[in-house]
């Protein structure tokens, strides 16, 4: 009897009231917490988003440092790095370190609202077809089969040639060539994803599809969605250049393309002029190395079998002495 009242009086002393919901500011550390522990989960994933945080950074907010002229025609040319030109001058004496900034806006910044519209698209033309499947599927299928057997370099030299030059046409022409892989991707997965328990949970309470789609399966996808989104990134950023440095884009936009262009026709590889060729094709090179190493981290959590284990040291054993 006793323990009976004894539990009837820890009943009565739970707190009842409903859960005080969160406020902005509370939401916001969560997510923030949330986006740093994803962050550092891994060394790779670490380095590759210091990398590429620090290209952001410049893209976003080097132009508000650097003049406005930094593209003007002066006498000083052909001049080497110094104190008044930090990557020296061009042949006709433009500052190279402003063209590197303008430049790294223009690549970055297109170059990530390309990858983006490749990843909508992917996810769109993958899920839809991967979740309906019969008529729908097999259009979206072909398309996205015709897209994967066309080679994707020639095919944007066609279609950058047709259009219009500039940065847009570029960003356009670069994602409606490179979306077909990542679709196909995404549904496969699909595929294997909406005959599970919880889509058919879903169903069954009256959920609507695309509720389903965009609540239900994609969020099971997520870490599929950001490998395809770095990889992405990598061969759009090297695509953009490719084009820019075919003088396919507006040739008088600074870009790291642009400037390879101008340093090639310029003969400033023949002239020595390192300083003109070395520091966008410097910025290439990281860039891809940070979001490589993105990638790989990515794969490194989503598979432990990737992944490095330190080795454990087992002490050695010391012989008995008789």
């Amino acid at each position: 009897m006793a323990e009976i009242l004894s539990s009837q009086r820890s009943v009565a002393q739970v707190d009842l009231t409903p859960l005080r919901a969160k406020s902005f500011g509370e939401r916001f550390r969560d997510g923030a917490k949330a986006v740093w522990r994803a962050l550092t989960i891994n060394s790779k994933v670490a380095a590759g988003s210091v990398i590429v945080g620090i290209f952001l950074l410049v893209a976003v907010f080097g132009p508000l440092f650097v003049p406005a002229k930094a593209n003007a025609i002066s006498h000083a040319g052909s001049l080497p790095p110094s104190a008044a030109h930090w990557l020296g001058t061009t042949s006709l004496g433009q500052d190279i370190f402003g063209q590197l900034i303008l430049g790294t806006q223009t690549s970055v910044l297109w170059g990530f609202f390309s990858g983006v519209l490749v990843i909508v698209i992917s996810i769109v033309i993958g899920l839809v077809g991967g979740y309906f499947g019969g008529v729908v599927d097999e259009i979206f299928s072909f398309i996205t089969n015709v897209f994967l057997v066309l080679p994707g370099i020639p095919l944007m030299l066609v279609l950058a040639s047709y259009v219009p030059p500039g940065s847009l046409t570029i960003a356009l022409v670069v994602a409606g060539t490179s979306w077909a892989f990542g679709a196909r991707m995404m549904r496969a997965q699909t595929l294997s994803m909406r005959s599970r328990e919880f889509v058919t949970a879903a169903r069954s309470n009256g959920e609507s599809t695309w509720r389903i789609l965009f609540y239900e399966i994609f969020p099971n996808q997520i870490s599929l969605v950001a490998a395809n989104f770095v990889s992405t990134m990598i061969q759009v950023i090297l695509a953009f250049a490719t084009l820019q440095f075919l003088n396919l884009g507006d040739s008088l936009q600074a870009s790291w393309g642009g400037m390879l262009f101008w340093a090639n026709s310029q003969n400033a590889l023949l002239a020595g002029q390192w300083w003109w060729f070395v520091p966008p094709g410097a910025c290439i090179a990281i860039l891809g190395a940070g979001l490589s190493l993105i990638n790989f981290g990515i794969d490194e959590v989503a598979d432990p079998r990737l992944r490095s284990e330190p080795k454990i040291k087992v002490p050695k054993l010391k012989k008995a002495v008789v």
